[in-house]
């Protein structure tokens, strides 16, 4: 389970403070594939972030008994200094992962040939999304974190990646950021909306999309 405890999380920019949870409680219960929803700039990117502990909370703790991934695609915690390959072998030693296998496996799944061996700050967006696609799906997690991102590159990379995504989630769970209502109903059982700062769970998918729809 994933819990937020009276968690608060605010940003200030320019003398503007933003709000994204106000004292919010909540559980992401085991075992289920949760969709988020919530109109643009509600704060769903930065809920994902604290889930996978990119991004701490204003105040307030989140916890959890759960290896949780970081957002698919995410390529914010790569090193632009160092080449693919050390940020691949880098990343695998943090969760105590061989090295070598995952290098492999990521090597294999991105298919950026030679470039892997080149400084991250070389790469297009869509090289390092490949990368940070295949290292997530390299390592075994609990929870897979999806930020609007299920598959990056041309259409037969994209139904090699759904397909490594559906294998994985037959073992793991998923917590999805999505505006399509046929990918939630693809992935997940049920669902929170986030509006008002607040976090409002659901079981049923088409209440969600239903006020989804009516309040964002």
């Amino acid at each position: 389970m994933i819990a937020f405890d009276t968690v608060t999380k605010t940003y200030h920019v320019k003398d503007i403070k933003k709000l994204i949870l106000d004292d919010v409680s909540f559980a992401f219960e085991s075992g289920k594939n949760i969709a988020v929803m919530g109109h643009n700039g509600a704060g769903k990117s930065t809920l994902m972030r604290l889930i996978a502990g990119i991004e701490l909370p204003t105040s307030g703790l989140v916890t959890s008994d759960e290896t949780v991934s970081w957002p698919l695609g995410f390529v914010g915690g790569f090193n632009g200094l160092m080449t693919g390959i050390e940020n691949v072998r880098f990343v695998a030693r943090i969760y105590g992962h061989d090295s070598d296998r995952i290098l492999e496996d990521v090597r294999q799944f991105a298919e950026l040939g030679l470039s892997i061996e080149l400084p991250i700050s070389t790469y297009s967006s869509g090289m390092k999304a490949r990368l940070a696609f295949g290292l997530s799906l390299a390592i075994n997690f609990d929870c897979y974190l999806i930020d609007e991102i299920t598959a990056v590159g041309d259409r037969r990379f994209k139904l090699k990646s759904k397909k490594a995504l559906t294998d994985k989630i037959r073992t793991a769970r998923v917590i999805m950021i999505s505006h399509a209502e046929k990918t939630i109903h693809n992935y997940c059982d049920s669902g929170v909306l986030l509006h008002n700062s607040k976090l409002y769970y659901y079981d049923d998918l088409k209440s969600l999309i239903k006020d989804y729809q009516k309040f964002c």
